[in-house]
C-alpha cells in the first residue's frame, strides 16, 4: 500500500488488506500507509474462529476497538492474567504500553473496528514471545 496523494480529504476503498505482526490480515482503513495519516488510524480486524493475537502492546500509543460483530475475549496486562469478554457493540479501550491479546474463543467469526492514537497500527508495537507461550498454556489448560 502506498500513500495516495489528496487535498486533504481522502477515501480508502474496501479490499485493501495487509498482514500485520500481530498475526492477522487485517481490513486496511485510514492510516500513513493509505493516506499519509500521522496521529490516527482505523483499520478492520476480522477474527476467524480460534484465532488469537500475537501478544503485544504499543508503545506510547492508545487503541479503541469496537466489536462491530459477533463475541471475543480480550487477555490483557503485564502477565495476560486478565481477561474480559466483550459482546457485539461493546467498546475496548487500551491504554499505551498495556500488554494485550484477542482470542476469538467464540466459535464464531468476530469484526473488529481498530483505532489507534498513531498513523499506523504498527507504529510503536513491541511483541511479546514470553507472553505468547504463557497464553497458549493458559488457553490449553481451559480446553
Amino acid at each position: 500500500m502506498t500513500a495516495s496523494n489528496h487535498d486533504g480529504v481522502a477515501v480508502v476503498k474496501p479490499g485493501q488488506t495487509y498482514v500485520g505482526k500481530q498475526g492477522f490480515t487485517y481490513g486496511a482503513g485510514v492510516s500513513t500507509e493509505t493516506v499519509g495519516a500521522q496521529k490516527v488510524c482505523m483499520n478492520v480486524l476480522p477474527m476467524p474462529p480460534g484465532a488469537v493475537a500475537k501478544a503485544h502492546y504499543h508503545e506510547g500509543i492508545e487503541t479503541i476497538a469496537y466489536l462491530l460483530e459477533g463475541d471475543c475475549a480480550l487477555y490483557y496486562g503485564n502477565e495476560l492474567e486478565k481477561r474480559i469478554q466483550f459482546r457485539q457493540g461493546e467498546q475496548a479501550f487500551v491504554g499505551a504500553d498495556v500488554p494485550h491479546a484477542p482470542c476469538n474463543d467464540s466459535g464464531r467469526p468476530c469484526v473488529w473496528i481498530v483505532v489507534h492514537s498513531s498513523g499506523s497500527d504498527q507504529d510503536g508495537l513491541v511483541l511479546l514471545p514470553d507472553l505468547d507461550a504463557k497464553l497458549a498454556r493458559r488457553l490449553a489448560s481451559q480446553a
